[in-house]
């Protein structure tokens, strides 16, 4: 089984949308999906509800996924570690104890060959036009991703 993580800032708004989008696309006999924040903000919260509700608006349940902290132990329980923008790409990096710790990791966007700018933004103080664009581009991005690892 391979296992995906997508990590953002507070494991509120990017990540839970990627995990679940992801999760969606893929046969979760084969993948495993997670997500977790470089900070500790909001652990044990629920995502964000504009999260929630542009998932919903798309037949995407993610409301009960909890906020967790990404540890430095996840390298070793995850076979690809994505990173939503470079500075959380950089807090990752940092915890990395070996050259394949750091292999396992990817700026998420890498994964998307139409978007130059690879930090996905941060919708947390926007408006849920700002959620339904980055479910979109989320969504786009993971398209690729299911075709990568389906063609493995």
């Amino acid at each position: 089984m391979m296992r995906i993580l997508m990590v953002c800032l507070g494991n509120i708004c990017r990540s839970p949308l990627a995990h679940g989008i992801l999760e969606s696309k893929l046969n979760t006999e084969d993948f495993y999906i997670d997500s977790a924040g470089t900070a500790a903000y909001h652990i044990g919260n629920q995502p964000d509800q504009r999260s929630i509700a542009v998932a919903k608006s798309y037949n995407i349940d993610i409301s009960a996924q909890s906020a967790r902290q990404f540890k430095a132990t996840d390298f070793d329980s995850f076979d690809i570690i994505y990173a939503m923008d470079q500075s959380n790409y950089n807090n990752i990096i940092a915890l990395a104890k070996t050259k394949n710790d750091i292999h396992k990791v990817k700026l998420f966007l890498e994964e998307n060959t139409s978007i130059t700018n690879k930090n996905v933004p941060d919708p947390y103080y926007g408006d849920t036009s700002d959620f339904l664009s980055l479910f979109q581009l989320i969504d786009n991005t993971c398209n690729s991703i299911t075709s990568k690892l389906t063609d493995l």
